[in-house]
């Protein structure tokens, strides 16, 4: 449906953002998958720049993406382009990242400074719920299929564009895609149970 509909506009043209978003706002994957083929690797590297580390970027890719697939049907593009929204996504949840690495660090430094030997629990809320976050969609990252994880982490992990992960994998591009869909599909399932009922980290599911 979504498909053929693209073949209208602007005869074969690409959609521009506010049509996808449009799209996105019914539901429709496919216009995810559009949006992140044309902005996943600048924002990976965006986070990249500003972690100084992957692993964290990869996080970042994600959260921003599942907040754009939550937030769709709020997007008004009168008020401005759909890429400086991303980036500035992007931006404040890397800096969110290093301000708990370095209040992390800061409560370390100051324990040991006060008890020498002692061992630093930093508990900040937000630091928590981050980590619970990231240990959510983790686990279910982990429990996916392994050709599906695979696509997922070189997708999101790696910064890879469907196109570039269907090569890698020498996989058809339409059985990657409908990968990373599922996962996605997953992810966001994980992500709103978690939020309707939040556990402790130590909680057993």
């Amino acid at each position: 449906m979504f498909l053929a509909a693209l073949k209208v506009l602007g005869g074969g043209e690409r959609p521009d953002d506010a049509a996808l978003m449009a799209e996105l706002a019914r539901g429709e994957q496919t216009a995810l998958e559009c949006l992140y083929d044309r902005y996943g690797r600048a924002v990976f590297s965006l986070a990249l720049r500003i972690t100084q580390h992957s692993g964290a970027a990869e996080e970042i890719v994600q959260d921003v993406f599942l907040q754009l697939w939550k937030s769709a049907p709020l997007y008004q593009p009168e008020r401005g382009r759909l890429e400086p929204w991303l980036f500035t996504i992007a931006r404040n949840r890397a800096l969110d990242h290093l301000r708990l690495k370095r209040e992390k660090q800061r409560r370390i430094e100051d324990t040991l400074e006060i008890e020498p030997g002692a061992v630093a629990v930093p508990n900040p809320e937000a630091y928590v719920d981050l980590q619970r976050r990231s240990e959510k969609v983790r686990a279910v990252v982990n429990s996916l299929p392994a050709e599906e994880r695979r696509a997922i982490e070189l997708a999101f992990f790696e910064g890879m564009s469907h196109s570039e992960v269907a090569a890698a994998l020498a996989k058809p591009l339409g059985t990657v895609k409908s990968w990373i869909r599922n996962g996605l599909i997953r992810l966001r399932e994980a992500l709103a149970a978690e939020e309707m009922h939040p556990r402790s980290l130590g909680e057993a599911p």
